[in-house]
């Protein structure tokens, strides 16, 4: 599950980044990059709508950019078996391997209200997996590398 850190509300930017050219505005976020993080939002809100949340009532949507340019999306699903739910970013990664893999660039994630949420501690060792420490993932604080959202990420010698 997401970490329900407050963030944005919907249709607004994050403040601590230029949405324009990803340039992060606060001290330690990620060197810019190029990424339209309004529309990688956008994609993310558009996933969060098509949440399967009946139990907790706290959709999620996920949005990545991959390496060779697509969007892929997900969302979380709800079990009657509460610990058998799917995190929106297993969607996302399931989504990426179902139309042919890659390396994930940049990623963002939002809760049902459309604010950036930070994925939680088993999504982010699962996005260390198919985007790397270099994956720029948008925070409530900003752009930031993964590697500063989990600094101590378990892995073969796959990096």
């Amino acid at each position: 599950m997401p970490d329900t850190t407050p963030g944005r509300s919907a249709g607004t930017e994050n403040p601590a980044v230029d949405s324009a050219d990803d340039t992060p505005q606060t001290p330690g976020a990620a060197p810019a990059g190029e990424a339209d993080w309004a529309a990688l939002r956008a994609a993310a809100r558009d996933a969060m709508s098509r949440a399967y949340a009946p139990y907790s009532g706290y959709p999620v949507g996920a949005a990545a950019l991959v390496s060779d340019g697509r969007t892929v999306t997900g969302c979380n699903v709800e079990n009657a078996s509460y610990g058998l739910g799917l995190c929106a970013e297993c969607g996302l990664i399931s989504a990426l391997h179902a139309s042919g893999g890659g390396r994930l660039t940049h990623f963002t994630c939002c809760n049902g209200e459309g604010e950036i949420i930070t994925p939680c501690g088993r999504c982010r060792q699962l996005l260390m997996e198919h985007g790397g420490p270099e994956l720029r993932m948008d925070t409530p604080q900003g752009v930031r590398p993964l590697a500063e959202l989990l600094p101590h990420a378990w892995h073969l010698e796959r990096y």
